[in-house]
């Protein structure tokens, strides 16, 4: 794998919000569901599609916490436009785990 430096990792812009909406995206290639995230009053509400459905259900996802990158140019994903990357691993018996704090706070701060 490629090395990056320290100055590339700078340029992502990696954020906490809440997860605001959460509901299924019928229209999708792959199951998933369309998100609003709050990320506070700086960055303001995103929407991201997200192929999460293998874990979680619409209604278990709105107040949660995630980590997204929120500097990712929008993706027109069918007749959605994606304008954040919701942050997850893909788990030992497939599905995405959200990434997410281990304890809440504030909406919009950066991870470093």
């Amino acid at each position: 794998m490629e090395q990056i430096s320290w100055t590339d990792f700078e340029r992502v812009d990696i954020r906490v919000g809440t997860i605001i909406s959460a509901e299924t995206f019928p229209e999708a290639k792959k199951p998933a569901y369309k998100l609003q995230i709050n990320f506070g009053d700086e960055i303001g509400i995103r929407k991201s599609s997200a192929q999460i459905t293998e874990r979680y259900a619409p209604e278990e996802l709105t107040g949660r916490q995630i980590i997204a990158v929120v500097n990712f140019p929008p993706k027109q994903i069918g007749p959605f436009i994606s304008e954040c990357l919701v942050l997850g691993v893909v788990g030992d018996q497939g599905g995405v785990v959200l990434l997410n704090p281990s304890h809440a706070v504030s909406n919009g701060l950066k991870i470093a």
